[in-house]
């Protein structure tokens, strides 16, 4: 009897240890799986962040901001004296 319940016991904590490393596996398979949709994503976010930074250069460009100046409704606004421009060390 002490022999078939130790061979039971071993089967068991075997059984329960197999059980664990394939779940385990299918966990990492899940991620692997998951892997290019998310490659896609950050690329896509990347491609977007590009072109969010073409549109801010290109309002911000010189070209852009002397003929926003030009316009009426930012007539109003004057170019400040060195007197007034405070510098902050960093």
């Amino acid at each position: 009897m002490g022999l078939f319940l130790r061979l039971l016991t071993c089967i068991f904590f075997t059984g329960f240890f197999l059980y664990l490393y394939i779940h385990q596996l299918n966990e990492l398979t899940e991620l692997r799986l998951a892997i290019p949709s998310l490659q896609r994503e950050v690329q896509e976010i990347h491609e977007k962040n590009l072109e969010l930074q073409y549109a801010i250069d290109s309002f911000e460009s010189p070209i852009h901001l002397m003929e926003l100046a030009r316009k009426p409704e930012f007539g109003h606004l004057k170019y400040s004296s060195q007197n007034d421009v405070i510098f902050l060390p960093e």
